[in-house]
């Protein structure tokens, strides 16, 4: 089994468990998304332990570890997740995006390789198969479909949540055209902006040089223009709600001891345990 088919297979297992168990994600979601309250960017890093912890305590055949942002610099991909598949022993890494339901970056592309490489052909519409096809070949576009991104968007008017899968395999074989669009509209900077045979959007790559800060580089969905080139992990939409205890628990643990750490976490743990017995696999 390759990482890209561990994947594959994690996202099926992961849908199926929250399919027969929507209070789990639904509790974990809530518990997430209450970090707003905290701050308005708290809730993506301790998205990203949050959802390893789901894994691991939910996840029979999974075990995860949260990479961290301290080994940033050594990552060889945009990753935030080690998973393991504990039958197959593959191991495999996911980005863990929240973003609001909208725009959403798929990559940085840090090296900044896509949108100087769509630049040589010197055309403002890339529209030859053959040339496409060359294009998604490329060691400039290696990285296009080569990260297991797992998004959690958020709609925060509403309370809801949509964890989305982009399919990078459908963009590939369905780009039909690929255009240059300036800068212009709200955009300091241009793009080239991929369509399918229906002209429909599908993704882009955003100019990326050094004067590009990180909304102006990398490769760039919508996911309300591109909503059929995604598969929804949580099969739609999952309502949720703060949970201000939560924000009390936080608040004595950071005034408390160790003891009492040690304290509260083993009641937490017995909690999960006993969320772990109504679990229907």
């Amino acid at each position: 089994m390759s990482e890209q088919e561990a994947f594959e297979d994690f996202i099926v297992r992961f849908k199926r468990l929250i399919n027969k168990n929507p209070h789990l994600i639904k509790t974990a979601l809530s518990n997430i998304f209450t970090m707003r309250l905290i701050g308005n960017k708290t809730h993506g890093d301790l998205a990203e332990i949050g959802i390893s912890e789901f894994i691991n305590q939910f996840m029979y055949d999974f075990s995860s570890v949260h990479v961290g942002k301290d080994l940033y610099r050594a990552k060889s991909h945009e990753e935030d997740i080690k998973i393991i598949n504990e039958i197959s022993n593959v191991s495999f890494s996911i980005s863990l995006k929240a973003y609001g339901d909208g725009p959403l970056q798929l990559s940085t592309d840090k090296n900044s390789t896509m949108f100087p490489y769509l630049k040589i052909f010197n055309s403002d519409s890339i529209e030859d198969k053959n040339t496409i096809n060359k294009i998604f070949s490329s060691k400039e576009f290696s990285e296009f479909g080569n990260i297991n991104v797992l998004p959690l968007i958020y709609d925060e008017k509403n309370k809801r949540c949509n964890i989305m899968v982009f399919d990078f395999k459908k963009a590939i074989s369905e780009t039909n055209k690929i255009v240059l669009e300036k800068e212009g509209s709200g955009r300091k900077h241009p793009a080239f902006r991929f369509f399918n045979k229906q002209n429909e959007y599908i993704c882009e790559a955003r100019y990326g040089d050094a004067s590009a800060n990180a909304l102006q580089r990398g490769l760039w969905t919508n996911t309300k223009n591109a909503k059929s080139y995604f598969n929804s992990a949580t099969s739609g939409w999952i309502d949720y709600s703060d949970n201000t205890i939560l924000v009390k628990l936080f608040s004595y643990a950071l005034v408390s001891t160790v003891k009492g750490h040690k304290e509260a976490l083993a009641r937490l743990a017995n909690d999960i345990d006993e969320q772990k017995s109504k679990v229907s696999i």
